[in-house]
């Protein structure tokens, strides 16, 4: 039977879903409803701010319904919207080149979002960048086909497309090969979709919609657009139901009342919870004062909620045979979510090996909402919901196809290897998410759980970390702090997978990112000589990979633990310049774990030391 605490951390979430969620404000008039036809993307009718009649919801975010995709209008060009997110939008040109013909169409401009609330997604660019054309792929295309002087400039330079992008001073490196028909690719980067974001502290509709007793609006007769606010009067005469005034005071009386009275109930509910939480769990659910909570909802982050039914018949009621594998705290289960899209599930529960409690379960859920809700990178596993049942917490995934990178270094994918060209890119796409982690989010995040099992492998053999529950925010120095200095920290107790623990912060039980620099250190060992972090089988002083490897440098011997599938036949420039790529790369590892973390280079460092050694390798 399912614990008072799973209930309660149940109706919990679903009070805020409910406050906070897709309704945190009101519709429009009712002279000027939205419409309760389907609308895809959205699973419901859309609601502030966007809209799809005149007048209502927020001027820039204006959309028509239509089949299988809405429409939205962004500096009068027609974008069909694929997906949505709480602050972002997935977005394809309506009129996306095809990539059918032997002459393809190609855009005749640069696509624009300044003047708009819209910003390019932080990896959009990147993403064009890497479209690099050949240089005698514009000629002979423009040879056949009939194209303007911007259009074969665009297959000389992608980046044009977008012009956030266009106007970068540098172009970033990439280790991909050159496009033989960039036109192609340039179709394919278009109805895969770009990721706009808007901001909403930013934007004074927000502001104001936040502050309106009624119903938010504009007034579309004027240039400007004003925000207008349909009070609750105007609301009542249009439906011919407010009667005289007396009766509109008593109505509105009555409303402040029940308004009121919800209102207290809902703290003292609220209050009673927390409480009840602090008592059973030592504090450790999704408290209100807990700052990962504070940092969520000061950025209007809202994950999509799924119900339980949902999501046990896209598993096929958890079928075994759909099984991924074994996660943090739960099983991992393939999901069909009936829009053609799989997910991957993670179950959590009660009773799982990893969890010495139910509150360590419930904590290890909270942390992922919490922080993944507010992540968007290429080289990170992305949520797409979670589900507060009590029957199972659940959490809903990417799902990516091609296993963990154990699995391709020490499992059943081991039979095909891995080149050490693939291994880099690894590498540097693992360090690329630190940096992103520890740098540009605010507060920093640290993963505490940086494993070869915890790095997901897509099918062109991208990778993405993932496994959050154990990660952590890390806030200004505190009272575990002893030092003076203004160094990020969090004092907690060590966690994490052995053979990849950070022995500082064992000892000091201080967690800085320089912890995660330690585990990636262990993973790079991992990929140069394809042995296991931790493996019982060697001598007792050799049974930690870092133990093995760092002695081997010492004594000059690295060469005796290089994976033997990385050691090229003969002699000649190749052998060499692997080599040399095997030898910096342990090197990079060996100062990652390092025992004092001041000796390890930070997430910055990593990737342009990585870079340049990829870019020996070309």
């Amino acid at each position: 039977m399912p614990s008072p605490t799973l209930y309660l951390i149940a109706l919990f979430l679903f009070f805020c879903s409910a406050v906070t969620g897709s309704h945190r404000y009101p519709p429009c008039s009712p002279s000027l409803l939205q419409t309760h036809s389907p609308c895809p993307p959205f699973r419901s009718p859309p609601s502030f701010p966007f809209a799809t009649s005149p007048g209502c919801g927020h001027p820039s975010f204006q959309i028509r319904c239509s089949a299988p995709h809405a429409l939205i209008f962004i500096n009068s060009t027609r974008f069909l919207l694929l997906d949505h997110g709480n602050t972002s939008l997935l977005l394809s040109p309506s009129s996306s080149p095809s990539s059918s013909s032997k002459c393809p169409s190609l855009p005749t401009k640069p696509i624009d979002f300044s003047g708009s609330p819209f910003r390019l997604a932080a990896n959009e660019c990147d993403r064009l960048f890497s479209l690099r054309s050949c240089r005698s792929s514009p000629a002979n295309l423009s040879s056949s086909c009939s194209l303007s002087i911007w259009q074969m400039g665009l297959l000389a330079r992608p980046g044009r497309l977008l012009a956030s992008c266009s106007n970068a001073s540098t172009v970033p490196s990439h280790s991909h090969a050159c496009e033989g028909d960039v036109s192609r690719s340039i179709a394919a980067f278009l109805r895969k979709g770009i990721t706009v974001e808007w901001y909403p502290t930013s934007d004074p509709y927000y502001t104001k919609c936040s502050s309106c007793v009624g119903s938010c609006g504009f007034n579309d007769s004027s240039a400007a657009k004003p925000f207008l606010c349909f009070p609750s009067s105007a609301h009542l005469n249009r439906r011919g139901g407010a009667g005289d005034g007396a009766t509109r005071r008593v109505l509105f009386l009555t409303t402040a009342l029940f308004a009121a009275a919800a209102l207290v109930l809902l703290l003292l509910f609220s209050f009673c919870v927390a409480a009840a939480l602090r008592r059973r769990q030592g504090g450790g659910g999704c408290a209100a004062a807990d700052p990962m909570t504070v940092f969520l909802r000061r950025h209007h982050l809202y994950p999509p909620v799924f119900t339980y039914d949902q999501l046990h018949t896209a598993t096929g009621g958890f079928d075994p045979l759909r099984k991924l594998g074994d996660g943090g705290f739960g099983s991992v289960y393939l999901a069909d979510l009936g829009d053609g899209r799989a997910a991957a599930v993670k179950r959590l529960h009660r009773h799982h090996p990893e969890a010495t409690s139910a509150s360590t379960v419930t904590k290890s859920f909270c942390n992922e909402i919490l922080i993944l809700s507010s992540l968007r990178h290429p080289n990170l596993v992305r949520l797409h919901g979670y589900c507060a049942d009590p029957r199972g917490l659940l959490l809903v995934y990417d799902y990516v196809p091609n296993g963990t990178l154990a699995d391709h270094l020490h499992g059943h994918r081991r039979r095909c290897g891995l080149a050490w060209g693939v291994r880099v890119d690894v590498a540097l796409q693992t360090a690329a998410a630190l940096e992103y982690l520890h740098f540009a989010v605010k507060p920093a995040v640290v993963h505490r759980d940086v494993t070869s099992a915890n790095i997901f492998v897509e099918a062109d053999m991208r990778v993405r970390l993932g496994d959050f529950g154990l990660s952590r925010l890390l806030t200004l120095p505190d009272a575990c702090s002893t030092s003076a200095s203004r160094e990020l920290v969090c004092c907690t107790g060590p966690q994490g997978t052995p053979g990849y623990l950070d022995p500082e912060y064992h000892r000091s039980f201080r967690l800085t990112e320089k912890s995660d620099v330690y585990s990636f250190g262990v993973v790079m060992l991992e990929l140069v000589t394809g042995m296991r972090a931790v493996d019982v089988r060697r001598e007792r002083r050799e049974m930690t990979l870092v133990d093995l490897v760092v002695g081997k440098i010492q004594a000059g011997e690295l060469a005796q633990v290089v994976d033997p599938v990385l050691v090229v036949k003969g002699k000649g420039d190749a052998e060499e310049a692997v080599m040399s790529s095997i030898e910096a790369i342990a090197e990079l590892a060996f100062r990652c774990v390092a025992g004092d973390k001041d000796d390890r280079p930070d997430a910055r460092e990593l990737v342009l030391e990585l870079k340049r050694i990829r870019g020996k390798l070309t």
